[in-house]
């Protein structure tokens, strides 16, 4: 089956009851999406190949089992299904999907496809339910937070192995030294080396004093 020409993988407004097709081969493991489906999941039909990693990766964690469970029982046992996902595309929109699929029987008896539409309700779903909507919205800001203090964590280490010639894993020894023995987070650590090495603030002194003892002489840390 070819692919219909590419759609922009943004919605706009007027489009939240949005339907998207898919076909799923479950001798091949081959899936065709329509473009309305690559809108739905906000992914770009020229940068992503349609495939079960793909759709999974798209819906929030905790909704990514119930998926997985109901496409392998449409392929193993030939039951339909209808179940809702909630989606946070790479654009930020957050949205709330029901993907639903029909088996198709093959002469032998097997399942020789899975056929399905996908479906926005993001309109009337997320208006009953704005807890989940806030859950999942703290869930994005702390794993952006992780991020960027893993970020910070990785660059003090890289700080610390250049002055003090000392290997990764000693180096994030020290920082959890440091961490422990002033009652800091340990990436509130990493953020003072990083600002002293680059001259935005001077080291505390109670970190200085740590380093100096553990490392002699002491790093030129401003």
């Amino acid at each position: 089956m070819t692919r219909s020409a590419a759609v922009p993988h943004r919605l706009p407004s007027e489009d939240l009851g949005l339907t998207g097709r898919y076909r799923l081969d479950p001798r091949t493991a081959d899936w065709w999406w329509s473009p309305e489906m690559f809108a739905l999941l906000g992914l770009s039909p020229d940068g992503t190949r349609p495939c079960t990693e793909a759709l999974l990766q798209c819906q929030h964690r905790e909704d990514r089992a119930r998926t997985l469970d109901a496409l392998n029982r449409a392929v193993t046992a030939g039951r339909s299904f209808a179940v809702e996902t909630r989606v946070l595309r790479r654009d930020g929109a957050l949205r709330v999907l029901v993907l639903m699929g029909h088996p198709e029987p093959a002469d032998d008896g097997a399942v020789a496809a899975v056929e399905g539409q996908c479906v926005d309700i993001t309109s009337g779903r997320l208006a009953h339910d704005e807890d989940v909507v806030t859950a999942l919205q703290t869930e994005v800001n702390q794993l952006r937070t992780a991020m960027a203090s893993r970020a910070t964590i990785e660059q003090a280490k890289g700080i610390l192995m250049l002055l003090t010639s000392c290997s990764e894993q000693v180096a994030f020894e020290l920082l959890a030294h440091m961490s422990s023995h002033t009652h800091r987070k340990v990436r509130e650590v990493a953020q003072s080396i990083a600002d002293s090495a680059s001259g935005h603030a001077a080291l505390p002194q109670d970190l200085r004093a740590i380093l100096r003892d553990a490392c002699p002489p002491a790093p030129r840390l401003h």
